[in-house]
């Protein structure tokens, strides 16, 4: 009797113990989990979203029954899903949907592009689009009459690759009503011709004179070009990013697709900037659990090519050093005003004045620990790189930028000097000084696929080549780079308990890579392919299938 309840017993512990079956398993690769002793296993299961085991082959057996999936990894490596921490997904869909004019080689292909575009959408009331390169045209400075040489019939605005600057042809202007008359509005500039007629080219916030005038957006295509977006980001391993610049209606369209099933990324959303009120309605009404709109975006300065970054010192041959879009009194107030409220301030800064300026206002927050982030980040005065450590600022860093592309070479190095050029993107002051990098691409200004961006920082010249590293000393390695897009994207997110790596308890996001990247040499991380990517355990994207 006792014998056969001490069996008995002895079966129901053992039963009790026994693990579950999973729902998918991954094996026979190498997985890189970003953990704190930045471990390595050959496989993992996945139970109801969950991680549930990370180990040996041999020790995986017991989660598999006939109804779990396993992915047959065939040495493929696995990393926690990339985080891109600055990126415009909607918006690259509905630049997509428009006149796209990225990645021409010439103005005259411009050009060719936009008479194309007109002539198959004789329909539209104005030709919109964007993506031209600012380095196709003398002073980075396109007319209206070459503008009126390809459409002249309808009014046409066609912002830049970078977003700070728009093209308009003479009709566009004349609706707009921007004559000679007009006045450059604070933080923007009309570019005019010697007599003061304007040129065609618009900065910064004298955009805001043509935006008022452009055709709406309608929900559907909002929903189409987010869907697209977040399709393109499934595709190069993004399981989660920083939206880095949304207004209601854009909220509306990442919330109505999570509320249909259709969010395929973890999204912190940084809101545009408005009054206090609505932000925290935004947040109260759009939050769900894969949608944050839990920052705010702040513009400070512009960019070094259209001279309307600001700088410590002058452009060379130039008194002028930039604006900054807020007196620094303003910008102080401000992010003390939503530190407050709980927002994390997500801050555009490209020169060293704007960079200290950002810096300066968060001396002034209150100490709740919001992780504030600085973005872009192309010139930081020595003196200011141990404050990102010191105040517990993230830096947001896009390092595809660091290579010496037409926009270095034809107008940062010359505008900036010799002293000041040679200390552009420093990805290793930074690291070494203590900051948390965090890995964005800011697409659709460049591409989105975080590979890319990883070989730039660790070879510091374009993806594929083999000239010489630019600032060779600011090159980064590895390990720190693929933190950077994984558990330091989640750290700025505040879900780095919930994601960013792979542990027991951990959300199963994954991405899959058809190569090892320790194995290969640097200037081969772009050409490596992403099998699949994994949310919460579900299969977003598959490229080559193993799975059975």
């Amino acid at each position: 009797m006792v014998r056969s309840f001490l069996m008995a017993f002895l079966c129901t512990v053992a039963a009790w113990a026994q693990p579950k079956p999973a729902d998918l398993v991954l094996r026979g690769g190498s997985i890189y989990c970003l953990d704190g002793p930045r471990s390595w296993a050959q496989t993992l299961a996945v139970r109801d979203g969950r991680i549930v085991y990370v180990g040996s082959e041999a020790g995986v057996a017991a989660y598999v029954d006939p109804s779990t999936r396993i992915l047959e990894l065939k040495g493929h490596m696995v990393l926690p899903g990339f985080c891109d921490a600055h990126v415009h997904p909607l918006l690259a869909g509905l630049e997509a949907m428009r006149c796209h004019l990225n990645d021409l080689p010439s103005a005259d292909k411009v050009l060719a592009k936009i008479r194309d575009y007109a002539g198959s959408h004789p329909d539209l009331p104005w030709i919109v689009g964007s993506g031209w390169g600012l380095p196709l045209f003398a002073q980075a400075n396109p007319t209206r009459q070459a503008l009126d040489s390809a459409v002249a019939d309808r009014p046409v605005a066609l912002e830049s690759a970078d977003g700070h600057s728009m093209w308009l042809n003479s009709k566009a202007l004349e609706i707009c009503g921007i004559n000679a008359k007009t006045p450059d509005p604070a933080g923007g500039r009309i570019e005019r011709e010697p007599d003061g007629t304007p040129s065609g080219t618009l900065r910064e916030n004298a955009m805001q004179l043509a935006y008022r005038h452009l055709p709406k957006t309608s929900p559907e295509e909002r929903l189409q070009a987010l869907r697209w977006g977040l399709d393109r980001l499934a595709r190069v391993g993004i399981t989660s990013f920083h939206e880095a610049n949304a207004g209601p209606d854009d909220l509306m369209a990442y919330h109505q697709l999570e509320e249909n099933g259709q969010l395929t990324a973890r999204v912190v959303a940084a809101q545009t900037i408005t009054d206090l009120a609505a932000l925290q309605e935004n947040r109260r009404k759009y939050g769900g659990k894969l949608l944050r709109p839990d920052a705010v975006k702040l513009f400070l300065d512009g960019v070094i090519e259209s001279r309307t970054a600001a700088l410590l010192d002058p452009y060379v041959g130039s008194s002028e050093r930039g604006n900054l879009l807020y007196e620094p009194e303003k910008l102080q107030s401000l992010v003390a005003q939503l530190a407050a409220a709980g927002f994390q301030v997500h801050i555009h800064a490209i020169g060293d004045r704007a960079v200290r300026t950002a810096l300066d206002s968060f001396t002034k927050a209150p100490g709740h620990d919001l992780r504030h982030t600085i973005a872009h980040l192309q010139l930081i005065d020595q003196t200011d790189l141990a404050r990102f450590r010191q105040l517990g600022v993230v830096a947001n860093v896009q390092a595809y930028w660091a290579q010496a592309d037409e926009y270095i070479t034809q107008f940062a190095n010359p505008l900036l000097g010799p002293q000041r050029a040679a200390q552009q993107y420093p990805l290793a002051s930074l690291w070494r000084s203590g900051a948390v990098l965090a890995g964005g691409s800011d697409w659709s200004v460049s591409t989105p696929n975080p590979l890319e961006a990883i070989e730039v920082a660790l070879t510091r010249r374009p993806v594929g080549s083999n000239g010489p590293a630019w600032i060779a000393e600011e090159r980064m390695d590895l390990p720190a780079m693929l933190a950077a897009y994984t558990i330091n994207g989640a750290y700025l997110g505040h879900c780095e308990e919930e994601t960013g790596s792979i542990e027991v308890g951990k959300a199963a996001d994954l991405v899959v890579l058809e190569r090892n990247l320790f194995d290969i040499p640097p200037g081969e991380i772009h050409g490596v392919q992403v099998t699949h990517t994994i949310l919460d355990g579900r299969v977003i994207y598959a490229g080559q299938a193993h799975t059975r």
